[in-house]
């Protein structure tokens, strides 16, 4: 199941463009009425009607009525180098990604229970090298100080505009610089991207064909624009300015919903 329904993304471009019900019927010639419902998730629009409201919106018309009427979900994509966990009792995604051999690891999100997290990291013997942070909100963070505390060795990486959110741990933190590279092991290299848009901080990660991209972007939709200084337009340019500057058979771990690869939003992704 995507993350977003059709009814999150119509609401997402109707906050994003900042276009009315009433100014959408304008352009459209559709009812408010029905638009009304559309956005209250109450009724879904047909073909020629989403394709209508996509112009007003800036979506693509073609892909928004593909998600109207749930014609496309991302192939299920499993990797031998990365773990998934849910983050109860948050819904979101968590990853520990990890080199085999010596299982040095990197974890992404640490959010939620920390006794299930840390279990999942003594379960898999890991050595954590690394605690990545995608942003500040809650869901994706509020577990950090357990983490850090069982693994003192384990380097915390946020970028310096949502780094506050961990709190007296900040001033341990590495912070973020666009399109700089950590070492990972001997040889791999982890690359973190600055996506803001979502929030100010956002932040991506790159491992070998694998991006992490927190809130940023999701299968066939975007994250909400949160920040107190970047925007709508912002979350949509770093994914076109970043995430789709990788490969198309990137794969897409994001934080919340399935997986996907970036040629497939490249495809798929109505915002786009």
């Amino acid at each position: 199941m995507l993350e977003d329904e059709f009814v999150d993304v119509f609401g997402k471009a109707m906050r994003g463009t900042r276009v009315s019900v009433e100014q959408l019927a304008k352009a459209t010639g559709l009812p408010a009425s029905q638009i009304a419902a559309w956005a209250k998730g109450s009724a879904v629009p047909s073909e020629d009607q989403a394709r209508a409201l996509a112009g007003p919106l800036h979506l693509d018309p073609g892909k928004f009525a593909d998600a109207a009427a749930v014609r496309w979900h991302p192939a299920p994509i499993d990797l031998p180098d990365v773990r998934h966990h849910p983050q109860q009792p948050h819904p979101s995604n968590g990853y520990v990604f990890f080199l085999e051999g010596n299982r040095r690891a990197a974890l992404v999100d640490p959010a939620g229970i920390p006794q299930n997290l840390l279990r999942i990291l003594r379960d898999g013997a890991y050595n954590l090298q690394y605690i990545l942070i995608t942003h500040k909100h809650p869901d994706h963070c509020d577990a950090t100080g357990d983490i850090a505390s069982n693994f003192p060795q384990a380097q915390i990486v946020m970028h310096k505009a949502d780094v506050f959110a961990i709190g007296d741990l900040a001033s341990r933190a590495t912070l973020i610089r666009d399109g700089e590279e950590l070492p990972f092991g001997d040889e791999a290299r982890i690359r973190l991207l600055h996506t803001p848009g979502h929030t100010d901080g956002s932040s991506s990660f790159v491992f070998r064909s694998t991006v992490f991209t927190g809130d940023t972007l999701f299968a066939g939709s975007v994250g909400g624009a949160f920040g107190d200084v970047s925007t709508y337009a912002d979350i949509l340019n770093s994914v076109r300015s970043r995430l789709f500057t990788l490969p198309d058979d990137t794969v897409m771990m994001p934080g919340h919903g399935p997986p996907s690869k970036i040629g497939w939003e490249k495809a798929h992704n109505p915002f786009f």
